[in-house]
């Protein structure tokens, strides 16, 4: 049976543009995401996340 990746949006991080799963490699790409949107918005929540490790004691590298 074929897995189903209809459902499956990424954001490529080389044009800047939302795709499907039959888009360009892995490499050049964050996800999956739910939705279009949701990937849109991919590198702001990179960015959350980022801050929300840094500012982690149980992280914390000093």
């Amino acid at each position: 049976m074929a897995d189903d990746h209809s459902n499956e949006w990424y954001y490529n991080v080389k044009t800047g543009k939302v795709e499907p799963y039959d888009g360009d490699r892995a490499a050049e790409r964050l996800g999956p995401y739910s939705s279009p949107e949701e990937a849109a918005r991919a590198l702001e929540k990179v960015q959350e996340r980022n801050e929300a490790w840094d500012n982690d004691p149980r992280w914390n590298d000093d």
